[in-house]
């Protein structure tokens, strides 16, 4: 890749930083950071890089590095503004909760008391299970559905009356509360009802009751009419070629699933917020990180609650989530048990940057025991996933069309640019080592296999996710957490 490499290996080393509280860090741990984080920047061919450590909801490190802008060489700087992504979610359900306390909302509403012209299929469909992914609704932001002629093409202009007339037309896949499943139009229409419940335009609401008092003074929505001082500009990997970010709609970056500008200075506010009762109340505050029950009694198998989801590394508690939008990723870890926050913001897409991996390090390079363990291949019981997972991987380098290979909800849409661009992703001599299973989850039918692929020194991670008739739901190339 002649255009990226080159270029960013000589510029992506030069961070820039803020002043850190007085024994913040100590200073070989703020050099072992540098240092992986420019050796992820260069494997993964990101630009640039946000990265704010907080404790107790105060800094220990706010830091960039690499580039904000390659066209202007601008460099990253803690207060470079990188898109939110889902990461903006939180936020919109802290306003959710916020308006349940003033009692201006139930969670056991019937949604259809806000959208009363919806069809009567929504009425069980209850506030609670749009902010916990559980509603059925179908995917907005489905590829088929956003391409040029789609119902929600991604290059036009509509109105939020609009926007909701659309949503009214998709199909509800399951019964609301019966299983989890992440979609975007939950949070789409969270931002229409916060309009409706308040007068107030969810954009105003927020940037009023949650930026403005925290003191979030750069935190704000999207908008490319606006000059916007230290914005950051999103990149795409497309057939190994750096690119800049694809162009949407206004109308797609106004929504409430995550269309938010922030940097990790606002973020400290953020995080130090979340450990007292200015927004909302502790109770308020346990039941969005408190993985939510189906109608089944069990807790979803995802941990999600309301805009947050729960996990643990060692046995450490931890309350994420991640977000993606416009050639932006990033997430924000709170090792809650130990009062320590990790965000790590970056101007690369999805399918290339791991800043969920990245993270992780870097909380283990704060808290030893916080690093995550290695994966040691395990025994592979359905071998000939990895068979087929190959298979595939070859037709695709082949620059074969591979939608006889994917399910229809998938979204896959072929691209000549598929080939050259999993070739860029894979290892060198990537097919002449084994895929080496390292995780495995069953789930209502579907399979999730992690494999291990490479050489030794030079391996990545194979994502492959089949359905219950053992077709592809999703099929990705990702940084290897063990790879450093």
């Amino acid at each position: 890749m002649p255009l990226t490499r080159n270029l960013l290996l000589a510029t992506l080393f030069l961070g820039t930083t803020m002043p850190a509280p007085a024994a913040a860090l100590k200073p070989a741990q703020i050099a072992a950071i540098d240092r992986y984080v420019s050796a992820e920047m260069a494997r993964q061919h990101v630009p640039g890089v946000e990265v704010g450590v907080y404790r107790d909801g105060h800094a220990l490190l706010v830091k960039g590095y690499g580039l904000a802008n390659i066209e202007w060489q601008a460099p990253v700087t803690p207060a470079t503004l990188m898109q939110s992504g889902s990461v903006g979610k939180q936020f919109a359900a802290t306003a959710v909760m916020m308006l349940v306390e003033q009692g201006k909302l139930s969670l056991d509403d019937s949604i259809t008391r806000y959208f009363p012209d919806a069809p009567t299929s929504w009425k069980a469909i209850r506030v609670k299970n749009l902010l916990s992914h559980t509603s059925g609704l179908a995917e907005y932001e489905d590829p088929s559905r956003m391409q040029p002629g789609g119902l929600f093409d991604s290059r036009k202009d509509f109105t939020e009356d609009e926007l909701v007339k659309k949503i009214e037309t998709l199909p509800i896949e399951f019964r609301p509360g019966e299983r989890w499943d992440y979609r975007n139009t939950n949070y789409a229409l969270l931002g229409v009802l916060i309009h409706k419940v308040t007068g107030q335009d969810y954009r105003n609401f927020m940037r009023e009751r949650i930026f403005a008092p925290l003191g979030m003074v750069s935190t704000r929505s999207i908008s490319e009419r606006d000059i916007i001082p230290g914005r950051a500009a999103g990149y795409e990997i497309v057939g190994g070629q750096l690119k800049n970010q694809t162009w949407v709609s206004p109308s797609l970056n106004s929504t409430a699933d995550g269309t938010l500008y922030f940097n990790v200075v606002d973020l400290e506010k953020w995080d130090r917020a979340l450990y007292g009762t200015r927004l909302l109340s502790r109770k308020s505050l346990d039941t969005m990180w408190t993985p939510f029950v189906l109608n089944d009694g069990q807790p979803n198998a995802s941990h999600y609650g309301f805009g947050w989801a729960s996990d643990s590394m060692n046995g450490h508690r931890v309350i994420q989530h991640s977000g993606a939008w416009q050639g932006f990723t990033c997430t924000i870890n709170r090792y809650v048990d130990d009062k320590l926050t990790v965000v790590v913001l970056t101007n690369l897409d999805a399918a290339h940057a791991s800043p969920v991996y990245m993270s992780h390090v870097i909380a283990g390079l704060v808290e030893p025991a916080l690093m995550p363990k290695p994966n040691p291949a395990i025994k592979d019981d359905k071998p000939e996933i990895a068979a087929h997972a190959r298979e595939v991987l070859q037709r695709m380098l082949a620059g074969k069309n591979l939608a006889d290979e994917f399910d229809a909800d998938a979204g896959y849409v072929f691209a000549p640019d598929d080939a050259p661009d999993m070739r860029s992703q894979l290892p060198a001599k990537w097919d002449a080592a084994p895929l080496r299973l390292i995780k495995r989850a069953e789930h209502d039918g579907a399979v999730r296999s992690v494999y291990r692929v490479g050489p030794d020194g030079d391996t990545r991670i194979v994502l492959v996710e089949l359905d219950a008739r053992g077709k592809l739901l999703n099929l990705a190339v990702k940084s290897d957490p063990d790879n450093r």
